[in-house]
């Protein structure tokens, strides 16, 4: 390989790079759509002789793209490194960067799969944007999935477009919103069959406003929930001297306010600083803050010993009554990598290597997903923090819920993209299933949205304060919720094998 051809594939890499990090930026809360389409018109200028590449040459792009996109999308996670800089700091290149390659890794396999497609005689934007959106579909179930920020969330600052979740979920937007940015480049090479997958963008911002002025406003007679967000930093929520302070703060700011009577108090993920089950004072102080007919749902952790067997802990959502009983619990069963359990830790342990949150063993994994009979409000799926940007396996067999309750700790995160990209995945997962979602944060941003993905009331971040909300009804079961990634299937090949049918017949 000559020095020049060394060169051209550098710039190459470098402008994929930069492809990538102009789609990131139409992510929440930066949503600068124009970078998105920028970028995707781009690349399709770059990989117009797609298929006459090598395999090297196609990995080499699919990772520059990828690296682009996922480095900014998943830079917060390095602040929750800073929390304890000094034991934490050293591994945050090696997390951030290390995420960002790995995650990036699935692109670089998706454009070896678009150049098997393109020398099938497939129009390389369409085996580009086809190819990405099966990868991202595998990147939420492989090695237990990691679906955050999939292209699809850039729905989330298109207005009506995110109504199409309930058709095809964040996998079909996905898929949807590559092709048309990248159909707008096609146009340009003069492929009329852009036009065609183009037109579909307007349209779909056409139904998905129809929706939206089809769905009720009004919560009615629903019951009130009160969301509490105490805004505490992880530097002093597990400090001993802090426990009853911090658990004082969680009981005042839930007590009934003399116009306000709240059905549901929520605390969120980790609220307590303590078991709260095997701490009988704190139950009976729980048991004269709530009335006869309110309820509580405790974000905190619990312990469980079997009979010979070790100590097994527990991310949970208790459900405490009245009497200061806890009457049901909730053990989060989708754990954080890095930060509730250590991936691969017999090789990384020796390295110095640990895991973010700081107990001697790693938590234990619930069942799986569960619902929680809640008195006055009804059945409601329980999602903790990373839980809710999964679109599958969201729901526990059996009834539908009445709502979706999601409580988490972006406290980590501080006034970062994370949290925003966090609440915006919890918007989408209200919209695929058509269920409104409550949502409680340490910090972060607590909401009530309903099953349209209109917000009913939301807090800022870094703030102290409690909201109360009425709680919307259902809508009607969504496509998506009914058949899940069947009906993204069954899209994408109609688009596929219609596109591509009309691009060949269209070639002279």
């Amino acid at each position: 390989m000559s020095v020049g051809q060394k060169h051209k594939e550098l710039l190459q890499f470098v402008a994929h790079i930069l492809c990538g990090l102009a789609l990131a930026m139409a992510l929440p809360p930066v949503t600068q759509l124009w970078l998105a389409l920028l970028g995707l018109t781009a690349l399709t200028t770059l990989n117009a002789d797609f298929a006459n590449l090598s395999v090297r040459k196609q990995l080499f792009r699919g990772l520059g793209l990828g690296l682009g996109y996922f480095t900014f999308a998943l830079h917060w996670i390095g602040y929750a490194f800073l929390v304890d800089a000094e034991s934490y700091l050293w591994m945050m290149p090696f997390a951030v960067g290390g995420l960002a390659f790995f995650m990036a890794s699935y692109w670089a396999l998706a454009f070896v799969l678009a150049g098997y497609l393109s020398r099938k005689n497939t129009a390389p934007w369409l085996a580009i944007a086809f190819s990405i959106a099966i990868a991202e579909w595998v990147r939420g179930y492989l090695f237990t999935g990691f679906p955050w920020a999939a292209p699809g969330l850039i729905a989330d600052g298109m207005g009506p477009i995110l109504q199409i979740a309930s058709l095809v979920g964040m996998p079909g937007l996905t898929l949807l919103i590559i092709l048309w940015g990248m159909s707008a480049g096609a146009i340009f090479q003069r492929q009329m069959v852009a036009v065609f997958v183009l037109a579909t963008l307007p349209l779909g911002y056409g139904w998905g406003t129809w929706r939206l002025s089809s769905a009720p406003t009004d919560q009615g007679d629903g019951p009130v929930i009160r969301l509490v967000q105490p805004n505490i930093s992880q530097s002093d929520k597990w400090r001993g001297d802090n426990m009853d302070k911090i658990f004082s703060d969680l009981l005042n700011m839930s007590a009934a306010l003399e116009n306000v009577h709240p059905d549901l108090v929520i605390w969120p993920e980790s609220a307590v600083p303590f078991l709260l089950d095997e701490n009988k004072i704190a139950l009976s102080k729980i048991a004269e803050m709530l009335a006869p007919d309110q309820t509580l749902l405790a974000g905190t952790l619990r312990r469980s010993i079997a009979e010979g067997d070790d100590e097994k802990y527990f991310t949970s959502i208790q459900m405490v009554d009245s009497n200061g009983v806890v009457q049901q619990s909730y053990d989060k069963w989708r754990l954080v990598p890095g930060g509730e359990y250590l991936p691969f830790a017999w090789a990384l342990e020796p390295l110095g290597f640990r895991k973010v949150v700081d107990l001697p063993e790693s938590f234990t994994a619930g069942v799986g997903p569960q619902s929680l009979d809640i008195p006055g409000v009804g059945l409601a799926a329980m999602l903790i923090c990373y839980e809710a940007i999964f679109p599958h396996n969201l729901l526990a067999d059996g009834p539908r819920p009445r709502l979706i309750v999601n409580v988490t700790n972006d406290g980590w995160f501080g006034n970062s993209v994370g949290p925003y990209q966090h609440l915006a995945q919890v918007r989408m997962r209200a919209v695929e299933q058509g269920l409104p979602v409550v949502r409680a944060a340490n910090t972060g941003i607590s909401a009530m949205i309903d099953p349209w993905g209109r917000y009913i009331a939301k807090t800022d971040l870094l703030v102290r304060t409690s909201i109360d909300a009425k709680l919307s009804s259902p809508a009607s079961i969504p496509l998506f919720a009914r058949w899940g990634i069947f009906v993204v299937v069954v899209m994408g090949v109609i688009i596929f094998v219609a596109t591509r049918t009309i691009s060949t017949r269209q070639r002279p």
